[in-house]
């Protein structure tokens, strides 16, 4: 339940359409819904804006399922199972028809964000920028998670530090963006780059790819929390969907 349907609700039992034993019934799922193995948070959008989303990890394919057909009967907004493999994936989608999945499941070790009922959408525009090709599994997970939301956000891939100019030749992309996503592995210089070129709030997204120096992403994530571009925003190493969100709450 988001905010619009709350005061819709209240209205309906003003008006008499809807009677309190109902509302009640309504109300009394909205904190949350005990299925046993998760409580699911159906109050998440009233208080955050974004509703709750399904990390696959860790869950048999059944409860990404069910967790997923709950959010879809009593919630409102989108509805995203992040990281699910192919079992989970299939589980979801045969229980609840409609979804949409991210990636190529024939993929080799495939992670998918699976989404359901998309917002309308909404004004506001995101860069997703990518230092290589290598990053595109992260940044692809940003863009469906922006899409799931309403944005139509512009992927600029493979434009690293080691071969600038392809960065300069999507300049206008960049610095017209509202908000930009930069996700880069190796030694995450491209964020500090592109933070020094644009004014727009920038979130960084270190990734684990990268030769043993660069420590699975921790390279990354250290220097991109010492940029000398004041304000960039870092979140933590991957993590292609918060760094979505937080670009969502930015454009709020």
């Amino acid at each position: 339940m988001d905010d619009d349907e709350l005061t819709t609700l209240l209205d309906d039992v003003r008006s008499g359409t809807v009677a309190p034993d109902d509302a009640a019934g309504r109300l009394r799922r909205l904190p949350f819904a005990d299925l046993g193995f998760a409580r699911v948070d159906h109050h998440r959008h009233v208080r955050q804006g974004l509703p709750e989303a399904v990390y696959g990890p860790g869950k048999s394919p059944e409860q990404c399922a069910a967790i997923v057909a709950e959010l879809l009967e009593h919630g409102t907004g989108p509805v995203l199972l992040t990281r699910a493999d192919g079992a989970q994936s299939a589980a979801a989608l045969e229980r609840n028809p409609g979804g949409r999945r991210s990636t190529d499941p024939a993929a080799a070790g495939a992670r998918a964000l699976v989404s359901w009922r998309p917002a309308p959408p909404r004004s506001g525009t995101v860069a997703v920028v990518t230092a290589g090709t290598a990053d595109l599994p992260v940044a692809g997970e940003c863009v469906a998670t922006l899409e799931s939301y309403g944005f139509a956000p512009t992927l600029v891939a493979d434009c690293g530090v080691a071969g600038i100019h392809r960065l300069l030749a999507s300049y206008d992309e960049i610095v017209g963006a509202d908000v930009v996503v930069v996700v880069a592995g190796m030694e995450g210089a491209l964020a500090s780059v592109v933070g020094g070129l644009t004014a727009a709030p920038l979130v960084a997204v270190p990734t684990s790819v990268g030769y043993g120096a660069s420590l699975e992403g921790v390279t990354a994530l250290l220097a991109m929390l010492s940029s000398c571009a004041a304000g960039v925003t870092v979140v933590g190493i991957d993590n292609g969907y918060g760094a979505a969100c937080a670009a969502a709450r930015i454009l709020r």
